[in-house]
């Protein structure tokens, strides 16, 4: 949860960010940069992943039919926050001339599909989650343009795309056929942290799940075997070439883009979780109240470039971003060094921690309310 703030208040801050400045370009990027970028690849698909071990464990204490109500209720919750919602938040324009789909879209979908999926046997679910991982780097070479009802049935599946008409601009960041995989193994994953599973077992397959995936992420990325769109290739350096081994796909995430990603997370969590102490207690408070805290730290990293810009003697309406705000060119040359990225970042973390603790507490003594769930 901190790590995204990051890459966010990066994309506020963060010089020539807005005009297009891509941190993986290797053309144009910085080492500090593009890793600036990459550690927070990390966020995504582990939030998804994690979504699906707690719809798990929220399934130890329903009825299967319960699990199934929630997992719809809440999906169609969440896409509906992030059209509305987060779209308001990230952007401040009232017309809603920009819908960006990402994380809470793809999860709101991954969700009602898991619904259907907690149907079936867990090794079946099991088996489609390694299917649509494994596999669907097999539809890269599918792709189609346009805005009939088949090309952005597409964009949302697998390839992403953007659907414009005379008011809108809607971008499907997040295509599912990934996610929904996912969710589906971290579904499955679950069964790791139910009552009464031995913690040296499930030790052991955290490091096994971590080195495993790490190890098969080298040995197809170095043979450029399959599982990106995008090989890697030598570079002018050394650093750089090592570089594009790691610049890989995020939209929609590769194969290896999840290998490297999920991997170093079953090591972290293999080696964190019988770590107890304060900065532990710091960090826990964000992951009780994980949503609570995605609105709050948009909210708080836009108001803060606004104000930056008021500060400044900037144009602060350029940060009420509307359809064609990006296209127009509006933004090239608006930004700070990198180095006050990481100061802006530290410090709207710091502010979050108080709200967010507050409403954990609240939500510690309310357990009762239902509609708490959905916050």
């Amino acid at each position: 949860m901190v790590i995204m703030a990051l890459d966010h208040v990066r994309d506020f801050f963060h010089i020539n960010a807005l005009a297009g400045n891509v941190p993986t370009n290797l053309d144009t990027t910085t080492p500090e940069l593009f890793f600036t970028r990459f550690i927070t690849h990390f966020c995504a698909p582990t939030f998804v992943f994690l979504a699906g071990t707690s719809a798990f464990l929220n399934g130890q204490r329903k009825t299967r039919e319960e699990l199934f109500r929630f997992l719809i209720t809440r999906g169609i919750w969440l896409i509906f926050v992030e059209i509305t919602i987060m779209s308001a938040l990230w952007w401040f324009d009232p017309a809603y001339g920009f819908i960006n789909l990402q994380v809470i879209w793809a999860i709101g979908i991954s969700m009602i599909l898991l619904a259907l999926l907690i149907l079936l046997p867990k090794n079946w679910i099991l088996g489609i989650g390694l299917l649509l991982i494994f596999g669907h780097n097999l539809l890269d070479g599918l792709t189609t343009q346009g805005q009939d009802l088949l090309a952005v049935i597409w964009y949302i599946l697998h390839q992403g795309g953007s659907v414009v008409t005379d008011d809108h601009f809607i971008y499907i960041m997040y295509p599912i056929i990934p996610w929904v995989g996912v969710m589906a193994l971290g579904y499955v994953f679950g069964t790791l942290y139910r009552n009464g599973f031995s913690e040296i077992r499930r030790g052991k397959w955290l490091f096994s799940l971590g080195l495993g995936s790490i190890a098969l992420f080298f040995v197809l990325r170095l043979t450029n075997i399959y599982g990106d769109p995008s090989p890697w290739e030598a570079q002018e350096t050394g650093l750089y070439s090592v570089l594009s081994i790691f610049n890989v796909t995020k939209y929609p995430p590769s194969l290896l883009y999840l290998l490297i990603t999920l991997g170093p997370a079953f090591l972290f969590l293999y080696l964190t979780e019988t770590i107890k102490n304060k900065v532990t207690s710091f960090f826990l408070v964000f992951g009780r109240v994980p949503f609570f805290y995605y609105l709050l730290h948009i909210l708080f990293i836009h108001l803060a470039a606004l104000l930056g810009l008021i500060v400044t003697g900037g144009d602060w309406e350029i940060m009420i971003i509307k359809k064609n705000s990006i296209l127009t060119g509006q933004f090239a040359g608006y930004g700070y060094p990198l180095i006050v990225v990481y100061v802006i970042w530290i410090i709207i973390v710091l502010l979050l921690y108080f709200p967010s603790k507050k409403y954990m507490e609240y939500k510690i003594r309310n357990r009762h309310k239902w509609w708490l769930s959905y916050l």
